[in-house]
């Protein structure tokens, strides 16, 4: 095993760079203003390391799924999100809410994996990790992808829980719902455009 740090720097920039814009960094906001934001980030960073063991691992595994199914899926997962936390309570009393909120671990880490895991597939992320495996070498290039991933999920939920905290729980879950349905109705459109 070979760890060369200009490659593992190289992936995580690129990496890091490309998941900042993407969807899952927002469903992972999304998911810390519901649920517990390290229950979430666990969920998250292991469908990431499955996900990027895969491309580094079979980077031609992709081809075999269809798009449109993966891209299905992932719209239905982001609508379930989003009937989630549009759903809740119109009591004004925010403790209950937010007790409300917190679930256990196994529940809170399955959702946040299979968010994650689904809507992944064949992601330019995902993508640009088996290139850059292809190139730079398996290792590195998983060590730094995986890095940048987790970085970006543990932004997202850190961000989550900073708003959550000025804004009242109500409005950001409001918020949080809407911007889940937008990634579904997204997820849809690029069925069709894409």
């Amino acid at each position: 095993m070979h760890l060369d740090p200009l490659a593992i720097i190289t992936a995580f920039g690129l990496i890091f760079l490309a998941e900042l814009p993407d969807k899952t960094m927002f469903a992972s906001l999304a998911m810390g203003t519901r649920m517990r934001p390290l229950y979430v980030w666990f969920g998250t960073s292991t469908a990431f390391i499955v996900h990027v063991a895969i491309a580094v691992g079979a980077g031609g595994l992709l081809g075999l799924l269809p798009d449109w199914i993966v891209k299905l899926v992932s719209a239905l997962l982001f609508a379930f999100g989003a009937f989630m936390l549009l759903r809740g309570g119109d009591d004004d009393n925010d403790e209950d809410s937010e007790t409300k909120t917190v679930t256990g671990f196994w529940p809170v880490y399955s959702t946040a994996f299979m968010a994650v895991f689904i809507s992944e597939w064949g992601d330019l992320t995902q993508i640009t990790t088996a290139n850059l495996a292809a190139s730079n070498g398996a290792w590195s290039t998983a060590i730094g992808s995986a890095a940048a991933l987790m970085s970006v999920s543990a932004l997202a939920l850190l961000a989550g829980r900073f708003i959550a905290t000025r804004v009242p729980l109500k409005t950001v879950q409001r918020i949080g719902g809407v911007c889940m349905l937008g990634l579904a109705i997204w997820s849809v459109v690029e069925i069709f455009v894409g």
